[in-house]
């Protein structure tokens, strides 16, 4: 395997950042959250699609029935992941809803030990744990003991089980393909899913004010293209339970823009809960760079 251009933490780091964005950008929206998934994917294949047809539409002769149903498997479960999310921050704050979506070491440790056999330190499950109760933390002060707020906490639940569901079969098949057919494979299939649930549903595709059009575009360019992206390509040398602890930060993020943008407080317990994530994030880096020493070395 070759060595990356530049450290996949550098391109992770940024994605995290990226995906921030995602909860502000669905709450400033009043589509269906369907309409506003489906426009989020439609709208990233569209800016990937010239890219895509000058240069990789020859990889699809080189993709096997495998790689196909992988990809597809992947897509339809990123589709559900936005399809529920979303609908959860109608129902909780995003500081509830990106805590709960972002639990995913709890899914991906498991997923990846028992799918790539993948051996999980003492240390990386301590670090994992920490991060963890940071992100519980974040949301306590938010949680409301109410059907609907538990509701809502429900779907993000779900939620972040599809994202690392996706995340998983993406591991396997992006060691395979490059960069921008694999992410244009998958929104294309996130994409088709999208558009029968929405008819499924008899939600409206339209018409929308213009606002919600630039909500859409923005969801498209940042938190897809930006970020998606790069932990799509960050796939090919580190392990999705990387990107699972990084993702931790999220909720870090979306709390304090929520604060600024929104005006969802932001309270001591959420403060001190960010720092916590933010120290398990980097007690998992500092033990993950020792056993892999940049990017795995060994296996370049």
């Amino acid at each position: 395997m070759e060595k990356p251009a530049i450290h996949p933490y550098i391109p992770i780091i940024i994605g995290v950042l990226s995906v921030a964005l995602s909860a502000i950008f669905v709450k400033l929206t009043t589509a269906d959250s369907g309409v506003t998934a489906f426009y989020r994917m439609l709208f990233s294949i569209l800016i990937m699609s010239p890219l895509f047809f000058w240069k990789y539409t020859h990889e699809i002769k080189k993709l096997s029935k495998r790689d196909w149903f992988f990809t597809a498997v992947a897509g339809i479960f990123l589709a559900f992941h936005f399809i529920l999310w979303f609908e959860s921050l109608n129902y909780t704050s995003v500081a509830s809803s990106t805590v709960l979506v972002t639990m995913q070491p709890l899914f991906a440790f498991a997923g990846t030990y028992f799918f790539f056999k993948e051996k999980i330190s003492l240390k990386a499950l301590v670090s994992g744990a920490i991060a963890i109760s940071g992100s519980v933390l974040i949301g306590y002060g938010d949680f409301k003991v109410s059907g609907a707020a538990l509701f809502g906490d429900l779907l993000a639940l779900i939620a972040c089980a599809f994202i690392t569901i996706y995340l998983l079969f993406g591991q396997d098949v992006r060691k395979r393909l490059s960069l921008v057919t694999y992410t244009f494979i998958v929104y294309s299939a996130s994409t088709i899913t999208l558009f029968f649930y929405i008819i499924a549903k008899g939600e409206s595709f339209g018409p929308y004010p213009a606002s919600e059009w630039i909500w859409f575009l923005l969801l498209a360019i940042i938190p897809n293209l930006l970020g998606h992206t790069l932990f799509n390509w960050a796939l090919k040398w580190v392990s999705t339970n990387v990107i699972s602890i990084a993702i931790l930060f999220e909720p870090v993020g979306a709390a304090i823009l929520a604060y600024f943008i929104l005006g969802e407080f932001l309270s001591l317990s959420q403060i001190a809960g960010g720092t916590i994530v933010i120290l398990g994030i980097l007690f998992f880096i500092a033990d993950y760079g020792k056993i892999k020493s940049f990017v795995f070395k060994n296996r370049a």
